[in-house]
């Protein structure tokens, strides 16, 4: 169990390494295609910044609205509170508030910038489908990704995105004004200004994809981080693996859930995740693939 959460902590930094190095590349295609200098990439980097902040602070509104979830009572919903709440206990986290989406659809998700203002929705079906021991797994899974804060990491992941899809729309621009080819022709010149200009042509063109491949490639890291933390809290491995094959199973779509909010869900709600090109932009691993993981710490315990 250890050595798996070491694992997933050890890629999952080498993927934000990854990250951090392939924009700093984007970041020196631009300055070389465009001859704006730093100047142009501390502006993207501004706004980029600003679009992150204003929604890492009004994030979990955002997704609760969209979400239609609301928030629930301990008097409507004690069985709920008591599984929040204990496994708080166990995190050694504040309790988070607890909010309902009305949905046959069996899912869950965390939300929130910190701890403190931490929140776990789950849907009616959740509630219905899942016996004691596989709800507790499904809640220490969503408690583990508000410990190891995995908003605060997407939020970051982010605005790595929004750098490089700034960048490479400036590129594209100064590509099609001309503005880049001369004045990288006026610098380099000849054959070593053509491949300068193919370069910067291709990282344009394709920065923004890969950025996006790399960040839910760091999304899906965190999904067996969550997996692998939350068994901690319950010591249970066999509960979380039974709620997922129950998830894998329904086959039910989330109303409600949509691109922008699927990562965010222990499952993907969206139910159309097919192929082996499609997995490369689902926001999850496979559900096998999590489940034998589990299987094995549940073997091992053994």
């Amino acid at each position: 169990m250890y050595e798996q959460i070491t694992a997933n902590k050890i890629k999952s930094v080498l993927l934000v390494l990854f990250f951090v190095a392939f924009v700093f590349l984007v970041v020196w295609a631009f300055e070389e295609v465009t001859g704006w200098g730093k100047g142009g990439f501390v502006f993207a980097l501004i706004i980029s910044v600003a679009m992150a902040v204003g929604g890492y602070y009004s994030s979990d509104k955002i997704v609760l609205a969209i979400s239609q979830a609301r928030p629930v009572s301990k008097e409507e919903y004690p069985y709920l509170y008591n599984v929040v709440e204990g496994l708080a206990i166990a995190a050694g986290l504040p309790a988070p508030r607890c909010y309902i989406i009305n949905d046959t659809a069996p899912n869950a998700f965390a939300t929130g910038r910190n701890p403190e203002h931490s929140v776990i929705c789950v849907t009616t079906g959740l509630l219905q489908k899942m016996d004691r021991l596989e709800l507790e797994g499904v809640i220490a899974h969503e408690m583990s990704h508000i410990k190891n804060y995995d908003v605060l990491l997407q939020t970051v992941a982010v605005v790595m995105v929004g750098i490089v899809a700034l960048l490479s729309d400036w590129m594209l621009r100064s590509f099609w004004w001309g503005g880049g080819r001369r004045r990288n022709r006026e610098k380099s010149g000849g054959q070593a200004g053509a491949i300068l200009l193919v370069i910067g042509l291709v990282l344009a063109i394709l920065s923004p994809l890969i950025a996006q491949l790399i960040q839910l490639a760091i999304s899906r890291r965190r999904e067996f981080l969550a997996d692998a933390n939350g068994v901690m809290l319950t010591r249970y491995p066999a509960g979380l693996a039974s709620a997922l094959k129950k998830l894998a199973a329904d086959p039910e779509s989330l109303k409600v859930a949509n691109k922008a909010t699927a990562h965010l869900y222990i499952v993907n709600p969206l139910k159309n995740i097919k192929g082996r090109v499609n997995k490369l932009f689902s926001t999850h691993p496979p559900i096998a693939e999590r489940i034998a993981a589990l299987e094995k710490m549940a073997f091992e315990k053994t």
